[in-house]
């Protein structure tokens, strides 16, 4: 090699290996929550502030209505909707469960262009309340995809094809009878099993071969199962399935089932919704009615401690955090999150204590289970209103601060009597994939 091209190479390596280096902090949203189920987006290479005059869409595509958020892998984007006859007959109150026909879809689309690759169908007459469509997240594991409806139709399929590779019918397979507002836990993947908020007699949680849709235990009954998705955690040096139903908070051993501790708590009308949040060796829960519960865990210990627990409150007066669906954060010893009337709020962690509240990451007023996403990067959080705006934001006990925000999405599902976007964001390959009853958008947030 000639000494001045030598010399070339290594000074232009370097460069190389930055490039390539910033081209490999791309990362998947291959379920609930991202790829390690925590609210964390990882990537770097963000934009610090929205552009004015709003966002340039990549794509979008049209799809039918639900509460599915997106999942991204593999160079692709799954979401599920559904689709009802025009004629088909409309409840006289969304708190109506009456029956409904239609068809679920698990839909597959290019991720580069929002082409759709291949969709799978099947009929699904509704008899819930909020029916507008599946609740649940796709959730990809390398060649399959796994799709939870609002019956209780477990599809898993084939990513490049939509192939059906196996099913389960949570009615039919376990006697499931199926929840006021649908079945809606995001299912778990550990290792070779598929976990899954079921239902019926000692099948609340059920544990499938991912690839054969085998049964591999099955645990607890509750007269409700809930809508909580389960997750994993390691709480007191013991790793475990954390399963919140109606009834209890319980720990099971992830490999067989067995049931490790169970904290009893009634809940109205079935609320366990929010993803449990951990912090250290403490448990986080929160319910529209029944308020907030911090679990302690110990090593050695069977079970947890109560920290500490929302006293009874009324509806509109509470002290804490009441989520409905609300996912809330935990970060440095405090807790954000929006309660029951859209009160984005602070609280701290190790007691319970309000700091602050706003309803600008929310419904933007008072308003009955007003809603906002939140999703961390780096030192500050994007945030989707309920409103349809993504919002960057920092937040700190001091309070909420604004950094900038733009209209992603026009709110267009009516279902609690207003129109509001109530389905979680995906956000991979520096983009954001987010939809409404209508449409799924592909919007570039990366900087220049």
């Amino acid at each position: 090699m000639m000494p001045h091209f030598a010399s070339l190479v290594r000074r232009c390596l370097p460069i190389l290996a930055s490039a390539a280096l910033h081209r490999g902090t791309a990362d998947d949203w291959p379920q609930w929550l991202g790829p390690q189920r925590d609210a964390v987006w990882r990537e770097t290479g963000i934009v610090e502030r929205f552009p004015e005059g709003g966002f340039k869409r990549v794509w979008r595509t049209e799809l039918g209505a639900g509460y599915s958020g997106p999942s991204v892998a593999s160079g692709r984007v799954f979401v599920m909707d559904r689709l009802v006859p025009t004629n088909a007959p409309k409840p006289k109150s969304v708190f109506e469960a009456s029956q409904i026909p239609g068809n679920e879809r698990v839909l597959c689309f290019n991720e580069s262009d929002g082409k759709l690759l291949w969709q799978h169908a099947y009929d699904c007459p509704y008899n819930v309340s909020y029916a507008a469509g599946p609740r649940t997240t796709p959730l990809v594991d390398g060649g399959r995809v796994y799709a939870l409806g609002t019956m209780g139709n477990l599809k898993c399929l084939d990513v490049a094809t939509g192939r059906l590779v196996w099913e389960r019918d949570f009615q039919k397979d376990f006697g499931l009878k199926v929840p006021h507002w649908g079945v809606s836990a995001h299912p778990l993947l550990d290792g070779q099993k598929l976990i899954c908020v079921v239902g019926g007699e000692g099948t609340v949680a059920v544990a499938f071969d991912k690839d054969s849709g085998r049964e591999l235990w099955r645990a607890l009954s509750a007269k409700e199962p809930g809508y909580c998705p389960p997750m994993i955690y390691e709480l007191g040096g013991r790793r475990q399935v954390i399963l919140w139903h109606a009834e209890a908070v319980n720990g099971l051993d992830p490999e067989t089932g067995r049931v490790l501790w169970t904290e009893p708590w009634k809940l109205n009308y079935g609320m366990a919704i929010a993803t449990p949040r951990k912090m250290g060796d403490q448990l986080f829960l929160s319910a529209f009615y029944n308020g907030s519960l911090m679990l302690r865990f110990e090593a050695g210990k069977d079970g947890p401690a109560v920290a500490w627990r929302t006293t009874k409150m009324s509806e509109r007066d509470t002290a804490h955090l009441n989520c409905t669906m609300n996912t809330p954060f935990i970060e440095d010893g405090h807790i954000y999150g929006a309660c029951s009337y859209g009160q984005y709020r602070c609280l701290r962690a190790d007691t319970g204590e309000r700091l602050w509240e706003t309803f600008a990451p929310t419904s933007g007023k008072s308003e009955r289970w007003g809603n906002g996403f939140t999703v961390k990067n780096g030192s500050r959080f994007f945030l989707l209103s309920e409103k349809g705006d993504l919002i960057i934001a920092k937040l700190s006990p001091q309070g909420y601060e604004e950094v900038s925000r733009a209209k992603l999405l026009e709110p267009d599902n009516h279902d609690p009597g207003r129109p509001v976007v109530w389905s979680h964001p995906a956000l991979a390959n520096r983009r954001i994939y987010a939809r409404n009853d209508h449409e799924l958008v592909c919007v570039d947030l990366a900087t220049k």
